[in-house]
């Protein structure tokens, strides 16, 4: 008897132990923190609805990687040498992202980025992919929407040289838009700066009629205050990058009319699974989702579907599964990975509107033909 029970107490003890562990490398601290808060929110609540998969425990390992690239590498190789897990979920910005790539594919762990749109994320890669669509379609349906939609002919773009995202974003708007025959003027700046007085100068003296600003919300926010400041009376339109409150506490009255794309809107995803996450978010945090919320839920979702699918946790399974994720019906919408890893959906445009991110349009891949 003391026999079974010995063998008994062994087996719970080692069951307790079996656990699939998963990196999550998110901006907790830094200029992206906001990103990476909201991230975080939306991944905690798929957690609580899906905490077991194969019938083990889930055991989430959140990095910090202050919103650079040096600490991105590093959060990647710690949580691969240090805590073992099998697959990471980040990080949220292409260049952060980039930093950890080599590192995940070199160990042959799988990892999903919930936000990073750079087409070279997941280029030539068998363990990288993301649960976002890429800059090419996001800037191609930027331009499309500006020429045909705001009647957009002469755009100033503000490009952050210093982000992969940025310039990779604004060089897809401009190719479109010089396409659809618009004219284009490109504007650097660099991550922290606060005078844009001379960018903005030059976008008028160019006749710009539009302001693209493919970047983050703090820099969006500055550049379109000063644009009014000066007076600017045009068009402002910006990328996914903009999407955080923050953006209008910033920006105040002088964002009020900007356009922008990104991933999700609760008015654009009309899903079950939208539905269902948009009523515990509200409940748990007191306010509507944002896309780096639902992203983020959607990558932490589908690897796990990954996991089942490979019916072991296997790194290597896993990344082979995840490419064959079709028609999964995700926050954000219905949503299929190609064989490169790229997340295969439509680009919502939503606008500021009495301080509020208002849903205006759907643009779908045959849109930008």
């Amino acid at each position: 008897m003391r026999k079974a029970l010995v063998i008994f107490m062994a087996v719970v003890a080692a069951l307790s132990f079996a656990v699939i562990k998963i990196g999550v490398v998110f901006p907790m601290t830094g200029n992206l923190s906001a990103v990476g808060e909201m991230a975080w929110n939306g991944l905690k609540i798929a957690y609580e609805e899906k905490p077991m998969v194969l019938g083990q425990k889930v055991e989430l390992f959140l990095m910090d990687n202050r919103s650079e690239k040096t600490e991105s590498a590093n959060a990647f190789a710690r949580l691969i040498s240090q805590k073992g897990v099998i697959a990471i979920i980040g990080a949220m910005s292409s260049s952060n992202t980039l930093a950890g790539v080599p590192i995940a594919e070199e160990n042959r762990i799988p990892m999903i980025s919930p936000w990073a749109t750079n087409p070279l994320v997941t280029q030539g890669r068998h363990f990288v992919d993301r649960a976002c669509f890429i800059d090419p379609f996001q800037g191609a349906a930027a331009a499309v929407f500006a020429y045909k939609e705001l009647g957009s002919r002469r755009v100033a773009i503000f490009m952050d040289v210093e982000q992969d995202y940025c310039v990779g974003l604004a060089n897809f708007f401009a190719d479109k838009f010089k396409k659809l025959g618009g004219k284009i003027d490109k504007l650097f700046y660099k991550t922290g700066d606060q005078d844009f007085a001379a960018q903005v100068a030059a976008a008028m003296q160019f006749g710009a009629d539009t302001i693209y600003i493919p970047g983050y919300y703090t820099e969006a926010a500055l550049i379109a205050r000063q644009a009014r400041q000066m007076g600017f009376k045009g068009k402002l339109l910006a990328g996914d990058g903009v999407e955080f409150p923050e953006l209008v506490k910033i920006g105040g009255k002088a964002v009020e009319g900007m356009y922008f794309t990104t991933h999700y809107h609760p008015k654009g995803a009309a899903t079950e699974t939208s539905k269902r996450f948009v009523k515990k978010y509200k409940e748990k945090y007191g306010e509507d989702p944002s896309a780096a919320s639902a992203l983020a839920y959607d990558a932490y979702m589908m690897l796990l579907q990954a996991i089942e699918m490979a019916g072991e946790p296997d790194p290597a399974k896993i990344a082979e599964n995840i490419r064959k994720i079709k028609d999964f019906p995700g926050v954000t919408g219905v949503i299929t990975i190609d064989a490169n890893g790229n997340a295969i959906k439509p680009v919502v445009v939503d606008v500021v509107k009495n301080g509020k991110f208002e849903f205006v349009k759907l643009i779908y891949p045959e849109d930008i033909m």
